[in-house]
């Protein structure tokens, strides 16, 4: 006879010759217990196409029997043949005692395959008939969780919390952690990863802390979390942006530059990381580092625009016309309508003395400039130097709206109005 420590022994070895006979063997079975439990172990291994086997085979002798719909219906499930394994949930009884949960299950399903509204009614349903029922009560939680509903979700895990640690093999103290996370409500958090990492000291565990006290202001609270975390697991890639962040907060900006580059040798595939080691690079004065890392960003991703307006923000500063001008050129037909690199775009070709291009990208730039006093500036500036004072005045009255005592273009308004006069 079959014993379920053999079919043990051979999932564990990988032997699936050997699992293939005994499946063999336990279908001309008629031990169903001993079925149930050899179904149950295939299932819980992985093995779903043999535990589906085995249900079968039992439903072809208790076709009637609820908990095997129910059972069967999870492998089909996980096999993806999902109108069976609906009919076979749906033809559970009312009066049946397992029609609960197969209420859970079909919620389970509809939340799933983003039919949130089915998987709520499935819930309700089955509250209405347990309504104390913590697996109940829990999966209500659940979706809400789901449905972005943090706080409602939050206060329902919080009652769960009085009775029990944990449902379904889920920690409740985990739950609330991640919910309050998610909810943005980040100090609300910490006392929930705290407890965890009295008991669970994870890779996970230690960066929700991290995120939980950075979000929260306490970044120096992060940082040995995430020193701990790097230690443990160096592939954990998102923990050097964290790890960097926290110490630029910090005001240990060479530490931040490092935890940076170090993410980048982890995974040189992060468009992310290179352009907070450009932005760190450049907050130390490494005009070149940052270049270098910038235009690495965009051979990652040419349509990063955050990374595309960092970088032409510093060819700008260092009046870097040409490599500017190139970088726009690259960029023009999907970023023209950016008012800043139009911007860029003006301040270059007027250094480059190529006054038409320069008045076309000033124009460009003008309406979605008009709340920069710097730009309207360089603009009427330019403007007036262009002969065109007409516009220069009209540039320079959206100044004043800004910055209504700027002595020299108060001046310049008033002897314009005199000048008229």
């Amino acid at each position: 006879m079959v014993q379920l420590q053999e079919i043990e022994r051979y999932i564990v070895e990988g032997d699936v010759e050997a699992l293939q006979r005994i499946v063999e063997q336990l279908n001309d079975s008629v031990d169903l217990d001993l079925l149930y439990e050899a179904a149950g172990l295939f299932a819980e291994y992985g093995f779903i196409q043999e535990a589906d086997r085995l249900y079968e085979t039992m439903r072809f002798h208790l076709p009637d029997e609820a908990q095997l719909k129910i059972d069967r219906a999870g492998t089909l499930l996980e096999l993806g043949e999902e109108d069976e394994a609906l009919l076979l949930l749906t033809d559970v009884r009312p009066e049946e005692e397992e029609y609960v949960q197969a209420l859970l299950a079909l919620a389970d399903y509809y939340q799933l395959t983003g039919m949130a509204e089915a998987a709520l009614e499935k819930i309700k349903e089955a509250q209405t008939i347990a309504p104390h029922e913590p697996v109940i009560r829990f999966a209500y939680a659940e979706l809400l969780l789901d449905a972005g509903k943090y706080g409602e979700a939050a206060r329902h895990y919080v009652r769960l919390l009085e009775e029990t640690d944990e449902i379904g093999g889920v920690s409740l103290v985990s739950r609330l952690a991640e919910t309050y996370s998610a909810g943005a409500a980040y100090e609300e958090a910490i006392p929930f990863y705290e407890e965890l990492l009295q008991d669970n000291v994870s890779p996970d565990t230690l960066f929700g802390a991290a995120f939980a006290y950075f979000q929260s202001g306490h970044a120096g609270r992060a940082i040995p979390l995430l020193d701990q975390l790097i230690d443990m697991d160096p592939d954990y890639y998102s923990a050097y942006m964290l790890a960097g962040q926290a110490q630029a907060a910090a005001g240990e900006d060479r530490k931040a530059y490092s935890l940076f580059k170090d993410g980048i040798r982890r995974d040189e595939f992060d468009k992310e990381l290179r352009l907070a080691a450009g932005k760190s690079a450049l907050k130390l004065g490494l005009p070149e580092e940052a270049e270098s890392h910038l235009r690495e960003a965009l051979v990652l991703d040419p349509e990063y625009v955050e990374a595309l307006i960092t970088l032409a923000s510093l060819y700008d500063q260092r009046e870097q016309s040409e490599e500017l001008l190139e970088l726009l050129a690259y960029s023009k037909e999907e970023y023209g309508d950016i008012p800043l690199l139009s911007a860029f775009s003006a301040y270059a070709y007027e250094r480059e003395e190529q006054f038409e291009d320069a008045y076309v990208s000033y124009s460009k730039a003008y309406t979605g400039m008009k709340d920069d006093p710097d730009f309207l500036g360089k603009y009427a500036r330019f403007l007036l130097e262009d002969g065109k004072r007409l516009e220069a005045v009209a540039v320079v009255k959206e100044l004043l709206k800004l910055e209504p005592d700027h002595e020299d273009w108060s001046a310049f308004l008033e002897a314009e109005i005199d000048e008229e006069v």
